[in-house]
């Protein structure tokens, strides 16, 4: 093993490669993500389409990342699946898991296999005020996960257990799909959270998401805002998107609320790129309900996908 205290993070999710570095203080030496394309008026990619790009990016990202850097890898880190629990798989991650053996075997160091969900978790965590708290709740939010964890260290990773969120689709999907159907390039949450933070004006024609033992349902809502919005123009869309984000926050209010009071947990840290929202994090601060409740959002680059998180966890497990 060498002494220059790098470790190589890969991560190949549903819309994004991310390669990153890190050193043994935590410190993001560099951090590269390419978002995978999506077809004009198309709500997704099919995994199959998603893995080919993945292996056509990496090697692009990795060349970037090693040659004009020139590291020495004390190991390479990488996700393997979605989530840290048996039977959790995607074939989008056989991408990132192949590059970071294979990297890991021509170097002669170690490789270490964390999930996705943990790498979002430990992306947020780690820069936050909770960073040395063994357990809390994160709020994973992104385009295909909408869950509420308890949160735990372990000497791998993270020990997870969902004790709250959507019982059907997620934030990512309800927002997707409205975007699409308003003529957004595919995923549409940064442009919908610009229009949000900007409107001048707010509907009043949606129903609240209600909010039962840390549990919602989103299709209700996702209905909808695109039925209401089925004959308008996009310029007419503004002030239904900035409801529809008033709702959305108001709901996760609720979820946090009511899953620190069944847990007992109070310091909580939003994860996802859901989270990244402006107009999210500004409406959570300032709710009444979020007294007494410690919510970390950290940088909102952080809260989307990368490989920084999965860099940062193969450098704990190496020098633990």
């Amino acid at each position: 093993m060498n002494d220059n205290n790098y470790i190589l993070g890969i991560d190949t999710s549903n819309y994004k490669t991310s390669v990153a570095v890190t050193d043994r203080k935590g410190n993001i030496v560099c951090d590269y993500r390419e978002l995978l394309k999506v077809k004009q008026g198309e709500k997704g990619l099919r995994q199959s389409d998603a893995l080919f790009q993945h292996i056509k990016n990496l090697p692009r990202l990795l060349e970037e990342t090693m040659n004009i850097h020139q590291y020495d890898f004390d190991a390479v880190a990488y996700s393997s699946k979605p989530r840290p629990m048996e039977n959790s798989y995607m074939p989008v991650f056989l991408a990132g898991e192949g590059y970071g053996k294979a990297i890991a075997a021509a170097l002669r160091v170690p490789a270490f296999e964390f999930s996705h969900q943990e790498g979002h978790i430990e992306a947020i965590k780690a820069y936050s005020r909770h960073r040395d708290k063994e357990r809390v709740l994160a709020c994973h939010f992104s385009g295909g996960t909408c869950e509420v964890l308890r949160v735990k260290d372990n000497d791998r990773g993270y020990d997870i257990d969902i004790v709250g969120g959507s019982m059907d689709i997620s934030f990512g999907q309800v927002l997707d799909r409205l975007g699409v159907q308003l003529g957004m390039p595919f995923p549409a949450g940064e442009e919908m959270d610009r229009i949000a933070v900007n409107a001048d004006s707010e509907s009043q024609c949606l129903t609240p998401v209600k909010a039962n033992d840390g549990w919602i349902n989103l299709s209700g809502i996702d209905t909808q805002a695109r039925r209401t919005l089925a004959d308008m123009y996009i310029s007419d869309a503004t002030p239904v998107i900035r409801e529809l984000f008033h709702k959305m926050s108001d709901a996760i209010v609720a979820m946090i609320k009511q899953c620190t009071e069944k847990t007992g947990i109070s310091d909580v840290i939003m994860a996802g790129g859901v989270t990244a929202s402006s107009f999210i994090k500004e409406a959570i601060s300032r709710a009444p309900e979020s007294t007494g409740i410690d919510v970390e959002f950290g940088d909102g680059k952080l809260a989307q996908d990368n490989a920084v998180g999965i860099a940062l966890l193969g450098g704990r497990f190496l020098w633990r």
